[in-house]
């Protein structure tokens, strides 16, 4: 028995022409190689790429209608000279047509004609991704940072502007033709692109603006394309944590017919040397002498806000205890004005050896 291409798409036998192109670009994407990398994924990209080729076209979905895929592979039956079919499809000579193998090269070029790009997975960062140069200016006071710089080469991915009049979109979206009237074939959106933003403690906790420098490309309907410089800023809030996002609605690359992707910028926390965060709260590790726990000692412990905190201990220190220190760790984003903890931890070294002398010295003072 052949295939039936209504169960490969997951639609009824009576499905309109806009129902196949919905179902094939959701499985398409779904199953594109560039993407899907499981067992098998490649395989179900070919046979939906099929199907798809069968049913959008009105003569190759009559033949299967009729004859199933056993008429397609037989010649469609007698008649009159066979169409032309496209990728994986030839003609036979006069009175019929022949079915050819369905390959890989064919189910790309399908995915090319329907989507317009072959590899929109790879739309922004030219599958190598692009570099993030962080070696901008460090914070000064308050919400000031350095510029993040993206780069890339020629042709490759980038990002856009929103609202550019070479997007052939009008308000909301609406795809607009060279007569100027709305069209209403579906406007397809680039794929989102997200990027890590490596941000430290002491940014997080204060909160700053980060300048994102973007090399972006604009493609023309006649293909020439150009590079423009953009700079996007980004309020980081006091408080926010490792895995926010920040969302730049439709700043991709600028292509006809195509809604730019949007960009999605993931806050990463850059490790400290001193501090660790959980949560709110901020735990900082002091190591100490089997001499200064016993005798007690003067410490300089650091914050988030970037100052120091000055702790005298003239009591023993044992090494379970912890010292907490209310509102001096992260602020809350949605109530900055509430903070966690500093928590402040004791490593405290003990003497591998002690002569007999400092035995009895102890055994005597203890």
């Amino acid at each position: 028995m052949g295939k039936d291409y209504y169960s490969i798409l997951g639609v009824s036998r009576d499905a309109s022409e806009t129902e196949i192109k919905k179902a094939y670009r959701k499985m398409a994407l779904k199953y594109h190689p560039d993407k899907n990398q499981s067992p098998g994924a490649e395989d179900k990209f070919k046979e939906v790429s099929e199907a798809y080729e069968v049913l959008s076209d009105k003569d190759k979905r009559a033949v299967f209608d009729k004859y199933g895929e056993e008429g397609l592979k037989a010649g469609g039956g007698a008649g009159g000279p066979g169409p032309d079919f496209g990728p994986g499809y030839s003609a036979g000579g006069p009175g019929n047509f022949t079915f050819t193998s369905f390959g890989g090269d064919d189910a790309r070029a399908t995915f090319s004609r329907v989507f317009g790009d072959s590899n929109p997975f790879a739309a922004f960062f030219g599958g190598d991704g692009m570099d993030m140069d962080t070696s901008g200016s460090p914070p000064r006071s308050g919400h000031q940072g350095g510029f993040h710089s993206f780069s890339m080469g020629p042709g490759m991915g980038g990002f856009g502007s929103t609202g550019q009049a070479s997007h052939g979109f009008g308000p909301g979206g609406m795809a607009f033709s060279p007569g100027g009237g709305p069209s209403h074939q579906p406007v397809r959106q680039d794929s989102t692109v997200t990027r890590n933003l490596p941000l430290t403690l002491e940014e997080l906790a204060r909160g700053c603006t980060k300048k994102l420098k973007i090399n972006k490309t604009i493609a023309t309907a006649s293909g020439e394309e150009r590079q423009e410089e953009k700079i996007l800023n980004v309020e980081v809030k006091p408080g926010w944590k490792a895995g926010t996002k920040i969302t730049f609605s439709q700043e991709g690359n600028q292509r006809p017919g195509v809604l730019p992707a949007d960009v999605v910028f993931i806050v990463q926390e850059k490790p400290h040397s001193a501090l660790r965060r959980d949560g709110n709260n901020i735990h900082h590790t002091v190591r100490l002498t089997l001499k200064e726990s016993l005798c007690g000692c003067t410490l300089s412990v650091p914050t988030v806000e970037g100052s120091t905190l000055r702790m005298k201990f003239d009591n023993p220190i044992s090494p379970s205890y912890v010292h907490r220190v209310a509102r001096r760790g992260m602020p809350l984003s949605k109530t900055p004005n509430q903070k966690g903890d500093l928590i402040v931890h004791f490593d405290i070294e003990f003497p591998e050896t002690l002569t007999n002398e400092q035995k009895s010295t102890l055994q005597r003072i203890l």
